[in-house]
């Protein structure tokens, strides 16, 4: 059932589909002006819509010229010939890519592995305790949509950003605790000793080895009389050989395949709930959000394909590469690792990542299409761009871009 549940929010967001308007551009484009005007009236409120929506109508008009001129050149190498457009596209591309390599996908496909892995025992309380975290990771999220109109696109991405890695680092040191404290193996079974498990001297030795579990009496305060013991993997619950070789244990003896029994399991829990509550406010939506913004109207459907691809392309490689990488650089190293590429991705971001806030699609393609590091870049939206003014603008065709009769002085050759 618990697969079936996910039909509910689907069902939901279709049903919220049915009444979802057009966009106006859309509208505009396909020459429905008035439905395109009552829409953005809607949208709006009791604002006065007059000047955006000439901006709209002029700036699908520019579209249409180029849409003729362009020809049957593929969009996606179009926007590669476009240094503006290229620019968003990079933008966009890595977010999504961050978004990924900084772990947040193997931290919800894997939670209930990574709480039993810090060392709870019950399968039960892991699956509760992952619920919790999914929670976290959903009730923070409304706290995003209540920061970015407040504080804006690029700090709450890089503050969010910067969180993550230090709830990363948490992650690996509570592993790393854990491995260095790891419980000392102090018996081995004649039964076993054909099997290489035998050869393992503590815990987490045997534990890194996923054909070998963990055989425990597990009392008050003290781990004693403990083995490694082949693991079977038909009933990975239980051993092939020695005491633990029954699905039903004596009281104080327990099996651990998959964990080791540390005081430190405490520390990855926290680390978990640490990283949604960072993570999901800033960089679980607004490399979505961002993306939405930064396309001139002819591009804005490649360049989200583009950017949602490497989304789901890097998911793939973290989220099936995680099992291996603990085995090979050990649970705190894997952590370490995911660290060291947020890390690194929030330097990149913070030297290419714009402020949009406050910004209409226009006026967005003008920022992008000035050199890298402007004032405007890095700052708030009141700072002065190339704005798109319908009143105050002639419109020119440079590049396939609309901009401002200055900045194609800037810019044109001539």
């Amino acid at each position: 059932y618990m697969l079936g549940l996910g039909a509910i929010p689907s069902s939901i967001q279709f049903l919220g589909f049915l009444f979802m308007p057009e966009s106006p551009r859309w509208l505009v484009s396909a020459g429905r002006e008035e439905k395109a005007r009552r829409v953005l009236q809607n949208m709006r409120g009791a604002l006065d819509i007059e000047e955006e929506y000439e901006t709209i109508k002029q700036s699908c008009t520019e579209l249409q010229r180029e849409e003729a001129s362009r020809g049957h050149t593929p969009i996606i190498v179009q926007m590669l010939q476009v240094p503006s457009v290229r620019r968003s596209l990079l933008v966009g591309c890595s977010l999504q890519i961050i978004q990924q390599v900084a772990g947040i996908n193997t931290v919800m496909y894997y939670s209930a592995t990574i709480i039993r892995m810090s060392g709870v025992k019950s399968d039960e309380a892991a699956i509760w305790l992952s619920a919790v975290t999914a929670a976290v990771n959903f009730l923070f999220t409304l706290v995003g949509l209540y920061l970015v109109e407040r504080i804006g696109r690029r700090p709450l991405t890089l503050g969010s950003l910067m969180g993550a890695i230090v709830s990363l680092a948490w992650l690996a040191v509570g592993f790393h605790l854990s491995a260095l404290n790891t419980p000392p193996i102090d018996v081995v079974e004649q039964v076993a000793t054909a099997s290489h498990c035998s050869k393992y001297r503590t815990c987490n030795e045997c534990r890194m080895d996923l054909d070998c579990g963990y055989c425990y009496v597990d009392l008050p305060e003290v781990v004693t009389n403990s083995s490694c013991l082949p693991t079977d993997y038909d009933n990975p619950w239980t051993s092939t050989v020695g005491r633990c070789n029954s699905s039903i244990l004596p009281p104080t003896v327990t099996w651990a395949y998959d964990y080791c029994p540390t005081p430190y399991s405490w520390m990855p829990m926290v680390g978990l709930v640490l990283y949604l509550i960072s993570f999901a406010p800033g960089m679980g939506p607004m490399p979505w959000t961002i993306n939405s913004e930064i396309y001139p109207l002819w591009a804005r459907s490649t360049g989200n394909a583009a950017s949602t691809f490497m989304n789901w392309t890097f998911n793939l490689i973290v989220s099936m590469s995680f099992i291996s990488l603990t085995e090979t650089l050990t649970r705190y190293g894997t952590f370490w690792l995911y660290a060291c590429l947020a890390f690194g991705g929030a330097i990149l971001l913070a030297l290419i990542l714009p402020e949009t806030k406050g910004r209409s699609l226009e006026e967005v393609e003008g920022l992008f299409a000035r050199s890298w590091f402007t004032s405007s870049w890095f700052g708030n939206s009141s700072d002065p761009i190339p704005a798109i003014n319908p009143q105050t603008v002639q419109y020119v065709h440079i590049r396939g871009l609309n901009r401002d009769g200055r900045e194609s002085e800037l810019d044109s050759p001539e």
